[in-house]
C-alpha cells in the first residue's frame, strides 16, 4: 500500500497539464488529446501512462502519451483514482465480461477487445476457438505488451497467441510492423464455429486477423433472407456470406473474389458445411464480373475491402463505391435485394448514404432502404468516440 501511494505521488509530480479550456473534450469523455491542447509536459519516456490535469492542476484522467504523433495522448481511464499499474488488466477483464455474457454458445470466434470501444485505444484482440490474435497499433500499447499477454492468458488460457500488428498507424507511432507467435503455438488453420457454422481460418496469412468477425450479424441476416433465392456474394473473401446463404436454403450462390487463395478457402468452407444447393466460385475481379454477368440474382452482396484508409483517399474511394453500387443497381432485376457495405473508417455513415443516393440517382432506378446494418455486441463503440464507427451497411431493394 505504501508503494502504491509513493507511486501516485511520483506520478502527480509528472502530470500532463492542459491549456485553459482544452479540458472540455476530456470532460465530455473523448479519448484523444491532440498536441495543440498541451500546456506542459513532464519528463517521460514516450508510451508512458501519465495523469492529465486541467490548467488549475486538477487530475481528470490517465492516459498514455507519445510526442511523435498529433494525437499525443490516448485515455485509458477518466477516473482520477485509477492505478496505472493495473488499469490495462482491469479493462481487459471488463471486456471479457461483456463477451462471456452475450456471445452464444455455438460461436467460439469473436472480438475480445475493440480498441476505444473497450477503453483500450490501440489494442484489438480477436478470439478464434482456442487461439487469440493481437493487433497493437500504438506505442503506448506496445509498452504494455507483457501485461496484455499476461491478462489474456489469465482470462482465456489459450493454446496460442499470435500478433499481427501492421499498418500506417504504427509508422505514425514510430513502430515497425510486427508479427509472430507471442505465446504457445498457433497452427496454419484454425477450425471455428459461428452460429453453428464451420469455418477454417488462416490467422497467420489471412486478411486482418484472419476472418471478418464484424459481419457476423449480417451473415446471419443473409441466412434468414436466402431461402428459395439466388445469391451473388461479391468480394466473398473466404465465403462467410455464402455459407450462411446455403444454410438458409438458397437455390444457388455464386461467390466472387479476385484472390485465388480466397476462392480456394471459400471452397474449403463451403464443403465443410454440407449442402445440396448449387454453388459456384469465381476467381475474378468483381468489377469485371458485374460488367459481364447478367445479374440474374434475387440478393446481391457487396462487401468490398476498405477503399479509403486515410482522409486523402476519400475522393477516389467515394467514386469507387459509387461506381460499384451504380453498376449493381443498373443491372439488377426488379425486386433484387442489395446488401452494400463500407468498412472505410474515414467515410462516415452519412457520406456513405450520400454515395448510395448518387449511385441510385445515376442508375435511374427506384431504390428503397429496408434496413441499416448492425454490428455485433463484441464490437462496441464508445458513444463518446463516434470515430470508432467504421463499418457501415444498408440493405436496399432495387425496383
Amino acid at each position: 500500500m505504501l508503494a502504491f501511494f509513493s507511486q501516485r505521488n511520483h506520478m502527480k509530480n509528472s502530470v500532463v497539464r492542459l491549456k485553459p479550456g482544452k479540458e472540455v473534450p476530456l470532460l465530455r469523455k473523448h479519448p484523444w488529446i491532440f498536441s495543440g491542447a498541451i500546456d506542459s509536459l513532464p519528463e517521460f519516456i514516450d508510451g508512458a501512462i501519465l495523469p492529465i490535469a486541467d490548467a488549475q492542476g486538477n487530475i481528470l484522467a490517465w492516459g498514455y502519451f507519445n510526442r511523435k504523433t498529433n494525437i499525443i495522448g490516448r485515455i485509458l481511464s477518466f477516473s482520477p483514482e485509477s492505478n496505472p499499474s493495473t488499469v490495462i488488466g482491469e479493462l481487459i477483464g471488463k471486456a471479457m465480461d461483456l463477451r462471456k455474457q452475450w456471445i452464444s454458445e455455438d460461436t467460439n470466434a469473436y472480438r475480445v477487445v475493440n480498441a476505444e470501444g473497450d477503453s483500450l485505444p490501440g489494442l484489438v484482440v480477436d478470439k478464434y476457438a482456442d487461439y487469440l490474435v493481437v493487433q497493437i497499433h500504438t506505442l503506448g500499447m506496445d509498452h504494455q505488451r507483457e501485461t496484455i499477454i499476461e491478462s489474456l492468458v489469465k482470462a482465456f488460457n489459450p493454446k496460442g497467441i499470435y500478433e499481427k500488428s501492421s499498418g500506417t498507424s504504427r509508422r505514425y507511432e514510430g513502430l515497425k510492423d510486427k508479427s509472430g507467435c507471442l505465446y504457445g503455438k498457433v497452427p496454419a488453420q484454425v477450425e471455428i464455429k459461428e452460429n453453428g457454422h464451420t469455418f477454417f481460418v488462416d490467422i497467420i496469412e489471412g486478411q486482418k486477423t484472419g476472418f471478418f468477425l464484424d459481419q457476423r450479424p449480417m451473415r446471419q441476416r443473409i441466412g434468414e433472407l436466402s431461402k428459395g433465392h439466388k445469391i451473388l456474394n461479391c468480394f466473398c473473401y473466404t465465403g462467410g456470406f455464402s455459407v450462411y446463404a446455403l444454410a438458409g436454403g438458397c437455390l444457388k450462390v455464386d461467390s466472387v473474389d479476385v484472390s485465388e487463395k480466397a476462392i480456394q478457402q471459400t471452397e474449403v468452407n463451403l464443403k465443410a458445411n454440407k449442402t445440396d444447393a448449387l454453388w459456384n466460385n469465381h476467381a475474378v475481379d468483381v468489377f469485371t464480373f458485374l460488367k459481364d454477368d447478367s445479374l440474374d440474382y434475387d440478393l446481391i452482396i457487396l462487401d468490398p475491402p476498405a477503399f479509403a484508409k486515410k482522409q486523402i483517399d476519400i475522393k477516389n474511394a467515394s467514386k469507387g463505391y459509387r461506381d460499384l453500387n451504380k453498376m449493381a443497381m443498373c443491372k439488377a432485376k426488379p425486386g433484387t435485394l442489395l446488401l452494400t457495405c463500407s468498412c472505410s473508417q474515414p467515410i462516415s455513415d452519412e457520406a456513405f448514404l450520400k454515395i448510395l443516393f448518387d449511385a441510385a440517382l445515376e442508375s435511374g432506378r427506384i431504390v428503397q432502404v429496408l434496413e441499416k446494418q448492425r454490428h455485433g455486441l463484441d464490437h462496441p463503440v464508445s458513444i463518446f468516440h463516434p470515430e470508432g464507427t467504421y463499418l457501415k451497411g444498408y440493405l436496399l431493394r432495387i425496383l
